[in-house]
């Protein structure tokens, strides 16, 4: 691939592989995603139920449904991703009485402690990717509006 600093979409060929957003997109997620593993081995988290972790955090309980929406997940994707984290302790599922099939998923007090120990996650990524912070605040408004453009 070429260097991050060449302007790959300036190429003579239109369909170039370096030229392409979706193949820059694929590879940065793949190894953003893997920079994460270290990080989050220590508090016993994969990527995805560290996804799961924040949401949660933000509002203590949610349903299936709700927590699916939230992080752009297919509700089937997401159930093995909590029942892994319900069996670490770190949250409940409970069936709703007035409607048996909404599933209310809430932070358990381990869950929500971890909070504590996850909150310099995020610096440690900057640096870990030698990013600065307005750089992130760029790079996330214009995934943003990469995402609604896709969804629309």
């Amino acid at each position: 691939m070429t260097s991050p600093d060449a302007a790959p979409l300036e190429a003579a060929d239109p369909l170039a592989l370096e030229s392409q957003i979706c193949f820059a997109l694929s590879v940065a997620s793949r190894s953003v995603v893997a920079a994460y593993r270290p990080v989050l081995e220590p508090l016993g988290l994969t990527h995805p139920q560290y996804l799961v972790m924040l949401a949660l955090w933000q509002g203590p309980t949610l349903t299936l449904r709700a927590l699916a929406e939230t992080l752009r997940l297919d509700p089937g994707t997401l159930s093995p991703l909590v029942k892994r984290l319900e069996s670490q302790g770190l949250v409940t599922r409970r069936r709703g009485s007035a409607d048996e099939r909404t599933l209310a998923i809430a932070l358990t007090p381990a869950g929500a402690a971890l909070r504590g120990e996850a909150e310099s996650i995020p610096s440690r990524m900057m640096r870990r990717l030698g990013v600065e912070r307005d750089e992130l605040v760029l790079l996330h408004r214009t995934m943003s509006k990469l995402i609604v453009a896709a969804e629309s």
